[in-house]
C-alpha cells in the first residue's frame, strides 16, 4: 500500500489540476487503512477514476469484455501482469484486451497505465482505448498492433516456426528511432513527465506499418517535470535492462537516465538478434560481458553488428546504433545523454559521434552464488552488472 501512497502524492504535485482531487483521495485512503482490506485496492482505483474523469477512457463491463475477446478464445501473450487477448469492438474496431491478474497487488499497475498513457498522444506510444474494473475483475483495452511485439522479431527462437522475413537494417533503425521518439516525449514532450522502467523488446508493439509504440506502463513513474532525481520503494523492471543505480544508488540518483540505459541495452540486443546466443562460443569465454565485445569491435575498426549487412549504407546504420547505445549504457547516469540527444544522434551522421567510454563493469570470478551480492544475469548472453539489495531504494 506504501507504493499506491508514494504514488499519489507524487502525481498530485505533478497534476496541477488534480491536487485537491488526489490529495483527497489520500486522505480517504488514510482513513480507511485498516477498514475493508479485502476491498480497498478496488475502493482506491474507483475513487482515483472518480477524481479523474477527465483523464479515463471509456469503461466497459466485465460482460463487453467477454463478448469482445470471444470468452478469451485468441490470447496474445501473457506476463506477470497476467494475459493479452485480441478482441474485436461492436464497431469493428480489432484491440488487444489485458487482463490483469486478480493476485496482481494493490491496484498500483492499473492506476500507472490509466494515469500514464490517458495523458499521452503520441505516434509512438501506445492509445488506451477503454478500461474494466469489476470488483477484482481488471482489464485494460488497446488498438490492436498486427505485428506485435518487437522480440519476436529479433530473438528468433521466440518463434518455433520461424520468421517469413527478418527486418532489415533500415527498419530496425527505424524502429530504433521511433522508441528513441517515443522517450523523448514521455521524459520531456506530454503534460507531465513519465518514467517507464520497463523497456524492453516484449514492451515495444508493431503495427502493419512497422511503427513502434510503447507499451505496458504497469511500472510507470508519474514525476513533478522540474524534478529530475525521484525516489523508489523498490527496484522494479526486467532483467537485463535495469540500469545499475536502480538497484543500488552506489551507482548514482535515479532518474529518466534509468529509462536511457534500458533502451540502449534494448538497441545493442535489435543489432545483435539471435546470433548474441552464440556469443560465448566465438569468444571461448563464459563470463565475457556483451557490451566490451561491442567495444572491441569498434577499436578493431569491425563492424561491430552481428547481422548480415546488403551494403554499406547498412554497415554505417548499425555502426551509428552500436556507438548511440555504448553512450546511453554508461554505468554513471549522468555519463548517459537524455533521450533528446539519443534523437539527435540517431538522426544525425556517423562521422560526428565519437566512441563512448569503455563501460567499467566486468564479469566477477566464478565463485558461490550464496556468497555474492554482485553477479552478472543474463538475457541472450547480454550480460549486465546487478547490485541485490535487501533495502528500500529512496
Amino acid at each position: 500500500m506504501h507504493l499506491i501512497i508514494n504514488y499519489l502524492i507524487n502525481y498530485a504535485v505533478a497534476s496541477s489540476t488534480g491536487v485537491l482531487g488526489v490529495l483527497a483521495l489520500l486522505a480517504w485512503f488514510l482513513r480507511r487503512r485498516f477498514i475493508s482490506n479485502k476491498n480497498s485496492p478496488y475502493q482506491i482505483i474507483e475513487l482515483f477514476l472518480k477524481n479523474h474523469g477527465h483523464l479515463a477512457a471509456k469503461r466497459y463491463t466485465y460482460t463487453q469484455i467477454i463478448k469482445a475477446t470471444n470468452s478469451f478464445k485468441n490470447k496474445l501473450g501473457q506476463g506477470g501482469y497476467g494475459s493479452v487477448y485480441k478482441g474485436k469492438l461492436q464497431d469493428g474496431s480489432l484491440v488487444a484486451v489485458k487482463i490483469l491478474s486478480e493476485s496482481n497487488g494493490n491496484g498500483e499497475e492499473f492506476i500507472n497505465e490509466v494515469a500514464s498513457i490517458s495523458v499521452t498522444s503520441h505516434v509512438n506510444i501506445v492509445s488506451l482505448l477503454g478500461f474494466c474494473l469489476e470488483g477484482s475483475k481488471r482489464a485494460l483495452i488497446y488498438d490492436y498492433m498486427p505485428n506485435g511485439s518487437l522480440e519476436k522479431f529479433i530473438n528468433e527462437d521466440k518463434d518455433p516456426l520461424k520468421l517469413s522475413f527478418p527486418l532489415s537494417c533500415n527498419t530496425i533503425y527505424n524502429i530504433a528511432i521511433g522508441v528513441a521518439r517515443g522517450l523523448e516525449y514521455l521524459h520531456k514532450g506530454c503534460n507531465t513527465k513519465i518514467l517507464h522502467f520497463d523497456i524492453k523488446p516484449h514492451n515495444i508493439l508493431l503495427d502493419g506499418d512497422f511503427c513502434p509504440k510503447i507499451s505496458d506502463f504497469g511500472l510507470a513513474k508519474v514525476c513533478p517535470r522540474k524534478e529530475s532525481i525521484i525516489s523508489l520503494l523498490g527496484a522494479r523492471g526486467t532483467a537485463g535492462y535495469i540500469a545499475p543505480e536502480v538497484f543500488s544508488r552506489n551507482f548514482g540518483s535515479v532518474s529518466h537516465k534509468a529509462d536511457v540505459y534500458s533502451y540502449g541495452m534494448m538497441v545493442l540486443e535489435m543489432v545483435g538478434g539471435k546470433q548474441n546466443n552464440n556469443i560465448v562460443d566465438v569468444e571461448s569465454s563464459s563470463e565475457i560481458y556483451f557490451p566490451h565485445w561491442i567495444y572491441k569491435r569498434l577499436e578493431q575498426n569491425q563492424v561491430p553488428g552481428l547481422r548480415s549487412f546488403n551494403n554499406e549504407f547498412d554497415k554505417k546504420i548499425v555502426q551509428k546504433m552500436v556507438i548511440v547505445s555504448l553512450w546511453c549504457i554508461q554505468t554513471d547516469p549522468s555519463h548517459r545523454p537524455a533521450m533528446s540527444k539519443v534523437v539527435e544522434m540517431m538522426e544525425g551522421s556517423l562521422e560526428s559521434l565519437q566512441i563512448a567510454p569503455k563501460p567499467f563493469l566486468s564479469s566477477p570470478p566464478r565463485l558461490d552464488l550464496q556468497n555474492l551480492q554482485i553477479i552478472i544475469l543474463s538475457h541472450l548472453k547480454i550480460r549486465i552488472l546487478q547490485v541485490y539489495s535487501t533495502n528500500d531504494f529512496c
